[in-house]
């Protein structure tokens, strides 16, 4: 459900290297040739076209775009013309590097990516920056935080949708059972978190749903101000739901007290390929206002067609 639009005819990869090699010369920078060229080239293209453009210009085409963008232009450019993998070891790296407190990048690398993305990532990170993900997380978070993120981001998941109904309904009942208690760290909780398959977590989410009468992010709410309990809803909202999880990160990055740019650019640079459509139908559906729109009054100049082209038409 990518919502990029990629040309019928795309142009020899030369071509396309020598127009971004031209929209870098003169005088002032041509960004709307940026963006006709980068936000219309899937991840093969992009990747095939920053090859030929450091063969024919001895340069990394990340350090060309970095020497002429700047602020948010800029890094949404960058994280869109990274490999996928590349781009998430970037991000994940940037939040361990600098001690930052949300933990929401890791979740949604480890929960909405495939077990083979996520191994990619974890490869890439480990080449980057001569350290493993996992070493970084653990290096980084404390307590239930890190057993939760350790956990996610070291799982290898079943991709199929085989189920095991009786599996389902025990595992509900012991997860209830300890959320009773209070025992939101319970190790089974987050052992089933961090290694069941996503349709295995949505079947046991389901009964727990079904025979105690109430989804179970609601009873993870006891205190709202837990970091921890606010990581686990994420959690579970990341694998069981990511097209409305994602529509809530839009929701209050795009809000009557400002834009978090961070935010907007992340989701939209890293599910344009992906599950844009989808996210893009529960913001409408959530918001009475297409995410388009809001793109449109929430942002200016070359930033807002970027995301815009990124994000496709209303009527993709």
């Amino acid at each position: 459900m990518s919502t990029i639009i990629v040309p019928a005819e795309v142009p020899p990869v030369s071509d396309d290297v020598e127009q971004l090699r031209k929209a870098f010369e003169g005088w002032g920078t041509n960004e709307g040739l940026i963006i006709e060229i980068l936000a219309h080239r899937n991840a093969e293209q992009r990747k095939l076209i920053r090859q030929t453009y450091a063969q024919t210009y001895n340069e990394d085409l990340l350090n060309a775009l970095e020497k002429e963008l700047t602020r948010d232009f800029e890094r949404i450019v960058l994280l869109w013309t990274y490999d996928p993998p590349e781009r998430d070891a970037f991000l994940a790296n940037e939040i361990v590097k600098n001690g930052a407190k949300t933990h929401q990048v890791i979740v949604e690398i480890a929960c909405t990516r495939s077990s083979h993305e996520l191994l990619l990532a974890r490869k890439e990170y480990h080449a980057r920056y001569q350290k493993s993900l996992e070493e970084d997380v653990a290096n980084y978070t404390t307590d239930d935080v890190r057993k939760l993120l350790w956990a996610l981001v070291t799982s290898y998941r079943y991709e199929g949708e085989e189920v095991d109904m009786s599996l389902a309904k025990s595992e509900a009942k012991l997860i209830y059972d300890k959320i009773k208690e209070n025992l939101y760290d319970y190790d089974d909780f987050i052992r089933i978190l961090g290694t069941r398959s996503k349709a295995q977590i949505n079947a046991t989410l389901n009964h727990y749903k079904d025979e105690f009468g109430q989804e179970i992010c609601k009873n993870l709410k006891a205190d709202p101000n837990d970091e921890f309990l606010k990581i686990l809803r994420a959690t579970i909202k990341a694998l069981t739901v990511p097209a409305k999880y994602f529509e809530r990160v839009l929701r209050l990055a795009i809000n009557k007290q400002g834009t978090d740019e961070d935010a907007l650019t992340r989701v939209v640079a890293t599910r344009a390929e992906f599950d844009m459509k989808a996210i893009k139908e529960e913001y409408k559906k959530r918001n009475s206002v297409s995410l388009n729109e809001a793109i449109a009054k929430d942002t200016r100049g070359d930033y807002e067609d970027m995301l815009l082209a990124l994000a496709g038409s209303d009527d993709a």
